[in-house]
């Protein structure tokens, strides 16, 4: 599969003419925005009096601008501050959009974006001609572990959730216990670019922080009755593709006989993004062999 530099999860063709974005209300004053040109990312607004909250941006500027007139259109004075869950740019290169506002994330996020930000983005750029306006925007506040933003009535608590990325964070809405996941929690785990242990655990994390609702970074949002399940769902998923690769490390299997190994067999749904998961499912099947090969090698 040859990757888009925009976030290193879909083919390169598969990104669709940017279309108007799709918008959900969740909570009284909480929005979730999607992109319709990209696997459906998601990205988050929080209204509040004092201003807005943005979690994470959307993957095009015609898509992030139609986030900021919305946020104008309701009488807001301005975005206090954007949070990046993690540095991919399906989520972060609408950031520089939101002149004046405080940027915050992991500091592996701005050290992500430090290091490999200008380059990635001048490859995606290249082949995306609807980047071309795209700037990286730091973190302009990093932590570690764990934050709390008290803002107006709010209360925001970011935690660390590595596994995707090493600097993915989750987002919980405290009072609503709505949980923004970033890629954490997706309609299927991808880990190419992380750890398949850091996520494991960071998937149990999210059901000890017993969240009411989950949006994901990319796919439809989880409900009350459906959170604890799906969230368990990918922990077994995990599990069972290091098994799967195991096997077939062990009979000296190849690459190739990675593509037996069906989605479904492991425990979920071919279905979702449009089927595009059966795709990030061999990813991951890839990469989980590629790391076992590494350690036989020594």
């Amino acid at each position: 599969m040859t990757s888009s530099p925009l976030c290193d999860i879909l083919p390169a063709g598969l990104v669709k003419e940017v279309r108007r974005v799709k918008r959900e209300r969740v909570a009284e004053d909480i929005f979730v925005f999607y992109s319709d040109a990209y696997a459906q990312a998601a990205a988050g607004v929080i209204l509040i009096p004092e201003g807005a909250i943005v979690i994470d941006t959307l993957p095009f500027p015609e898509e992030t601008a139609e986030i900021l007139r919305f946020i104008d259109g309701q009488g807001i004075p301005q975005t206090r501050f954007v949070i990046n869950t993690h540095f991919h740019g399906d989520h972060s290169y609408g950031t520089y959009m939101f002149q004046g506002a405080t940027v915050i994330g992991h500091r592996a996020c701005r050290e992500a974006l430090v290091r490999w930000g200008e380059q990635r983005l001048a490859e995606a750029k290249q082949q995306t001609p609807a980047l071309q306006d795209v700037v990286v925007r730091l973190p302009d506040i990093v932590f570690d572990e764990e934050m709390h933003i008290h803002f107006g009535r709010r209360t925001l608590r970011l935690a660390h959730l590595p596994g995707h990325t090493g600097d993915s964070i989750g987002v919980m809405v405290e009072g609503d216990r709505i949980l923004f996941s970033g890629d954490a929690v997706m309609p299927v785990p991808y880990i190419p670019w992380g750890n398949r242990d850091q996520l494991r655990s960071s998937l149990a994390a999210v059901l000890t922080m017993k969240p009411e609702m989950i949006v994901q970074g990319h796919g439809d949002i989880l409900l009350r009755g459906e959170v604890a399940e799906t969230v368990e769902s990918s922990i077994r998923y995990l599990d069972n593709i290091e098994v799967r690769v195991a096997e077939v490390v062990k009979r000296g299997g190849s690459e190739a006989d990675l593509r037996k190994i069906d989605i479904e067999a492991c425990g979920r749904s071919r279905i979702p993004l449009d089927g595009l998961v059966s795709q990030l499912h061999q990813a991951n099947l890839t990469a989980i062999y590629r790391q076992a090969k590494r350690r036989h090698a020594f």
